[in-house]
């Protein structure tokens, strides 16, 4: 028998008693005690995404909510600047042009990032634009935005921010309020430590006074429709129950531990992580600032990454993940965000030291865990 893990980007694993709470008996959604229950994580996601704003929750995945960021801001012909350094950059454009709405592109290539005095320039030199989309952390390449400097950028023009922290909530410091982004998007299977199904959108007032005036077609994702009825701690449509309470019980667990020592364990399991892939000589795919969720590691030279992939799944029980689109055979991404802790790492990089033995490349046995060891070995303030 093989114990499995499960080491990708998302989903992550729940922990027990998050699965136990969910296993409890449904209760309706109209009714007194579902009322009580939405009250609770109400308040708990303004503390977590840092906002006195309310968090629309829908029954989708974190697609869910950016296609719900789009189709609520926006009016056809409008222009969006969006951020395309990864697969999910290329998904706000995508979702765009599927409502007819005009994209201006700033790119860089993966594993890279667009530093934002080009956003700056681009919302100078391109008038008209009425949002500018990015992610915070780009789950495909591993790499961390700089958020912060776009809120400077944008704060002065017509645009909104919208940014997709689906990989990062939870995980790295993105202070909504204090920053000035205009629309937070998340789902529940990754910080969050929850199975997918809940997508979450933050707005702030400009991006509500935005609403308003957007004219794109919507229905289910009607966030001024549901924003009626989450003041009355009521859904407008039947949402998943189960994981809505698994969220009542992982914001307090999150919120015993401290939103900066959240901050804190992720960036030292990502330290240590990186550590142990640069211990076998292995290349790190992320050239800007690393995430703190992820670790995307160049697959050595003359070994498809679908194999380390196989390999961690067929001779571990491993789940980890490859690259996506132009990165698919030439990456493999190592998860570390949510319920993972010191020894997850560790067990990853062990099976990363035999995974690659078996495909013929040399290793320095124990090299990947010792460097991580000595950044574990840190113990938090």
């Amino acid at each position: 028998m093989k114990k499995y893990y499960l080491m990708a980007p998302g989903p992550t694993p729940v922990p027990n008693q998050i699965l136990l709470a969910m296993a409890r008996p449904i209760i309706h959604h109209r009714t007194p005690e579902y009322e009580a229950l939405f009250a609770e994580v109400r308040e708990g996601l303004k503390w977590l995404v840092q906002t006195t704003q309310e968090t629309i929750i829908l029954a989708a995945s974190g697609t869910g909510a950016m296609e719900a960021a789009v189709t609520n801001t926006l009016s056809p012909g409008d222009k969006a600047l969006v951020v395309r350094a990864g697969k999910f950059g290329e998904r706000w454009a995508e979702i765009c042009a599927a409502y007819g709405v005009e994209v201006v592109a700033l790119d860089a290539p993966f594993g890279h990032t667009v530093p934002p005095d080009r956003v700056a320039d681009a919302l100078k030199k391109t008038p008209g634009i009425r949002a500018v989309l990015c992610q915070h952390s780009e789950t495909s390449t591993g790499v961390l935005h700089d958020v912060r400097g776009y809120t400077e950028a944008t704060r002065k023009s017509d645009a909104i921010l919208v940014v997709d922290t689906v990989s990062s909530l939870g995980v790295a410091d993105l202070p909504m309020d204090a920053w000035g982004v205009d629309v937070v998007v998340a789902g529940s299977q990754k910080g969050l430590m929850l199975p997918p199904g809940l997508a979450l959108c933050t707005l702030s007032d400009k991006a509500w006074d935005r609403v308003k005036q957007a004219k794109l077609p919507r229905y289910y994702f009607n966030l001024l429709e549901e924003k009626k009825l989450v003041v009355k701690n009521q859904p407008h449509f039947t949402p998943a129950v189960s994981i809505v309470i698994g969220l009542r019980e992982v914001l307090a667990m999150l919120k015993a531990e401290g939103l900066a020592n959240i901050f804190k364990r992720h960036d030292r399991l990502a330290r240590a992580t990186r550590a142990g892939a640069e211990a076998l000589g292995l290349e790190l795919f992320a050239k800007a600032t690393p995430s703190p969720a992820i670790t995307s590691v160049v697959s050595p030279k003359g070994i498809d990454s679908e194999r380390v992939l196989a390999a961690y799944a067929k001779s571990h029980n491993i789940t980890i993940a490859g690259g996506q689109g132009e990165m698919k055979g030439k990456v493999f991404r190592l998860g570390h965000m949510g319920y993972v802790g010191d020894f997850d790492v560790v067990i990853a990089l062990a099976a990363l030291e035999q995974v690659l033995a078996e495909l013929g490349y040399p290793v320095d046995w124990g090299a990947a865990v010792g460097a991580a060891q000595k950044v574990l070995a840190e113990r938090p303030a």
